[in-house]
């Protein structure tokens, strides 16, 4: 339950690591009116986090606070720090549903994230869920209660004196394992430092070693085989695209992995396509996206290598039938395509006729479902507004789609920051991908589009994209190009 709580107090603390954020984050709460007690840090200079922690969490405690934030680099220490203090209990958040659920379930009253896993745009989402949102059913109060007494299960909270309930609880504890079912809710300590640490040896000079050329989307084989689900989840909270730390690694290779590398135009020559495929291979894109026509020459010219070659269907407006864009698909497997790019029935969306919509992409990612297949589903976002923007994507995670897509490249806009955070919400919970495409030309760009959420990129500038990541120079060229 959300209301206007723009009276509330809020006191924020990061450290060196969180200052930036903690920055962005101080900015959006007082452009909203909001009462805002900087607890520090107010540089970059190395501190310790325990201290701007439990500066906020006595803050909340004493009153003088009505909730509280802080960022460091992952949000596990500063949590540890602010549950130690009474009163406080704080969360540790990644997505804007485990804000929500922290607030409306647990009344959390301090809210941790960690800088080097959220981006600034989802971080400012995440914030306006916790700080909007209430916690009113009685059950959750009732349980609220029981944390703040220490009373068990089934037991008053108020039947005992502190000292007994507590000394009641931790010998119970000991003989209690709490069952799997409930903690599909949460991910554990432990698992989440192990991936961190995965994660920051992926992104560093360990993943050479490991073989490694790509970190999308919970397709690394090793952690995928020792946890996939915990690693999809993770995913999904968007570190994989976020992680990597100037001077970690080889930030452009891990850049180039998250892009299809796309020439769509109809006069596209078959130069240009050998070309394109040439770029793919030397920069490790994620794939060459073409036109139904020009699969069978891409899919040859990537033949042994881990670039994939990729299929338009029903483009660029949608508007062929299900059956129709089922045998589009299932002839471009056929010539060597991996992975499947339809674009929706924009017209029944936009009639409220969401069982044909569903319909349309089912037909399409079954036949991927046969050939192994990715499928990707274009909503062509510019056409829409949101409540047509999530019921699209529901129709997509109904259809079991693989990624959502924002647009074709040729409607009237391309990929925006706010859609793409608003398709990666929709679509929470599940193993589907964000791929953000249409107008993304450059580094700053395509970073953008990371932060908010994508987690694939379709551009015809990836090149460009890499060699700024590499720092080096790039001539002109017509930026104004569509696919």
């Amino acid at each position: 339950m959300a209301k206007n709580t723009a009276s509330q107090r809020i006191a924020l603390g990061a450290d060196h690591g969180g200052f930036e954020l903690k920055e962005k984050i101080k900015a959006h709460l007082e452009g909203q009116g909001y009462s805002v007690h900087d607890c520090g840090t107010h540089s970059t200079d190395a501190v310790d986090y325990p201290v701007f922690a439990r500066a906020v969490a006595e803050r909340v405690s004493r009153g003088e606070a009505d909730l509280g934030i802080l960022i460091d680099g992952a949000g596990i220490g500063s949590s540890m720090v602010a549950n130690k203090v009474p009163g406080v209990r704080a969360a540790l958040c990644y997505y804007t549903a485990s804000a929500n659920n922290a607030r409306e379930h647990n009344d959390a009253n301090v809210l941790t994230m960690g800088s080097g896993f959220v981006g600034p745009n989802l971080a400012l989402q995440i914030v306006d869920v916790f700080i909007t949102t209430q916690c009113t059913a009685e059950r959750h109060l009732r349980r609220v209660s029981m944390i703040e007494s220490g009373a068990e299960p089934g037991e008053p909270s108020g039947g005992h004196s502190g000292a007994t309930v507590q000394q009641a609880h931790a010998c119970q504890c000991q003989e209690k394992k709490m069952p799997e079912t409930q903690m599909t809710d949460s991910i554990p300590e432990q698992d989440l430092q192990r991936i961190v640490q995965r994660i920051m040896e992926l992104t560093g000079s360990g993943a050479a070693d490991l073989g490694c050329t790509t970190l999308a989307c919970g397709f690394c084989k090793t952690c995928a085989q020792t946890n996939p689900e915990l690693v999809r989840q993770f995913v999904e909270m968007g570190a994989d695209r976020i992680a990597h730390q100037p001077g970690a690694g080889d930030l452009p290779r891990e850049l180039a992995a998250s892009i299809d590398h796309t020439l769509l135009k109809p006069d596209a020559t078959t130069d240009q396509l050998i070309s394109m495929c040439a770029e793919a291979k030397d920069y490790g894109f994620a794939s060459v996206c073409v036109n139904p026509v020009n699969v069978k020459l891409v899919a040859n010219e990537l033949k042994g290598t881990n670039v994939k070659a990729c299929s338009v269907v029903g483009f660029p407006l949608g508007a062929t039938t299900p059956e129709i864009k089922a045998m589009e698909a299932r002839r471009a497997i056929r010539d060597g395509a991996r992975e499947i790019d339809m674009v929706i029935n924009v017209g029944a969306l936009k009639s409220g006729n969401d069982d044909l919509v569903y319909r349309d992409i089912r037909a399409v990612t079954e036949v991927c479902m046969d050939g192994r297949s990715i499928c990707k589903v274009i909503l062509e976002t510019a056409l829409l507004n949101d409540d047509e923007k999530v019921r699209a994507c529901q129709a997509a995670k109904r259809a079991r789609a693989d990624f959502v897509k924002t647009s074709t490249g040729f409607g009237p806009g391309g990929a925006t920051a706010a859609d793409v955070a608003l398709m990666s919400q929709a679509v929470s919970g599940t193993r589907m991908g964000v791929k953000a495409s249409g107008g993304i030309r450059d580094l700053e760009g395509a970073q953008e589009m990371i932060h908010a959420g994508a987690t694939r990129l379709g551009v015809s500038a990836g090149v460009k994209i890499v060699k700024q990541a590499k720092g080096m120079t790039v001539s002109g060229g017509n930026s104004k190009d569509k696919y």
